[in-house]
């Protein structure tokens, strides 16, 4: 198994397109962010996001409506032509439709109609994970790989999945790893036990550690921080979670045989003390299959907004494509 520690930081840039909003709905925040002409993120906005049960997907774009007008207001010279939009949960990307956030509380919400009502934009929108990854995929750390899987090991854990060089979305549905079962138990809220990020995420390792010596503590970091210092308790519900992960992992391997895995997220800050035992552990597991190369996300906690921002102008590119005439063709063959 070959691991690679990655120093975090910028990828390398969007580069020359259009002009382009991109907003990345998470579970606490909602990062919107303007990108010139050039591919430079002239600004990216941090807010909570705005939870209402009466209306949850409306208020969502009532947010995104409030920060693209901030954007264009102190940057004038910038004109997008596009958004990017992508959230939690469900999400049909070729409908422009959030299928279902157990979250954040929307059914069947119509995404790219609400924007684009109110923006008058053209609105690529997409899953946040899978948008994230396909950015690290074109600008970070699986840049120049046909075949990758990024990992998202943060309160749960989803991956993003490009095969033959494509991202691959199987309806809006593949790439939920953290709902694969690994073990016996705890139950998980999708109605399953022994899943994935029940065991393996940062929410999992804090939680296990607090209920097994009633101390809470704030996250996985301390887990960790205990575990380095010799605290049993901390040791096994680490170990717990190296397993795990490397068994959910395995399957994955097995199955799509991917060249990389970059792990992004809460979890993968835990560097070398997470890469160097989870890849000795994988590749335990392993026999004849690929050893893919291990390491960390490149990009940071802005990879959905350049993954969003990819998708606007991916978007952008196909409708251009589309409206271009036939080039004609004088019927004698060269």
């Amino acid at each position: 198994m070959t691991v690679e520690h990655a120093a975090a930081g910028p990828g390398a840039g969007l580069g020359p397109g259009p002009a382009v909003l991109a907003v990345d709905v998470g579970g606490t925040d909602t990062k919107a962010a303007l990108i010139d002409g050039g591919g430079t993120v002239r600004e990216v906005l941090r807010r909570p996001t705005p939870r209402d049960a009466a209306r949850p997907a409306e208020r969502v774009v009532d947010e995104v409506v409030r920060a693209a007008a901030e954007l264009r207001g102190r940057h004038p010279d910038v004109e997008p032509e596009g958004l990017g939009l992508v959230v939690p949960g469900i999400v049909d990307d070729e409908r422009g439709v959030g299928v279902r956030s157990e979250n954040l509380g929307w059914r069947d919400a119509p995404f790219a109609d609400l924007a684009t009502a109110r923006l008058g934009l053209p609105v690529a929108v997409g899953h946040d994970v899978a948008a994230a990854g396909w950015a690290e995929c074109r600008l970070g750390a699986a840049a120049g790989y046909q075949d990758a899987m990024v990992v998202a090991l943060g309160t749960g854990i989803s991956a993003a999945l490009v095969l033959g060089g494509r991202p691959y979305r199987g309806g809006g549905l593949a790439g939920e790893i953290g709902h694969a079962r690994v073990a016996e138990g705890p139950g998980c809220v999708c109605g399953g036990r022994g899943c994935l990020e029940q065991v393996a995420s940062a929410a999992a390792v804090a939680r296990r550690y607090g209920e097994a010596t009633g101390t809470p503590v704030p996250g996985a970091r301390e887990v960790l921080v205990a575990a380095v210092a010799g605290d049993p308790t901390a040791v096994a519900v680490w170990d717990d979670a190296l397993d795990a992960l490397a068994l959910g992992l395995s399957h994955a391997v097995a199955l799509l045989a991917p060249q990389v895995i970059v792990l992004g997220g809460g979890l993968s800050q835990a560097g070398d003390a997470l890469l160097g035992p989870l890849g000795a552990r994988l590749d335990a597991l392993l026999t004849y299959h690929r050893r893919p190369l291990l390491t960390r996300a490149l990009l940071g906690e802005d990879a959905g907004v350049l993954g969003a921002a990819l998708l606007a102008r991916d978007l952008l590119t196909r409708d251009l494509s589309a409206r271009e005439p036939a080039t004609p063709t004088t019927g004698v063959e060269p």
